[in-house]
């Protein structure tokens, strides 16, 4: 079965894009987002990736 990575509309705090990570690789949501905001203190263009994500990933056709 194929799968696809679209943010999340039914878990999303920003734009879904953590939410949609979540439910591709099915995993909590909130690992996903502790590990983003990690990326963001450690390497500092988290959030300038965030909102390129954000961008790129389309919105989920199902919700």
């Amino acid at each position: 079965m194929i799968r696809y990575l679209y943010k999340s509309n039914a878990d999303k705090m920003v734009a879904g894009v953590c939410g949609g990570i979540a439910e591709y690789f099915e995993v909590d949501p909130t690992l996903v987002r502790l590990g983003w905001v990690a990326f963001c203190v450690i390497g500092c263009s988290g959030i300038l990736v965030y909102i390129v994500a954000a961008l790129l990933i389309p919105q989920n056709p199902e919700n």
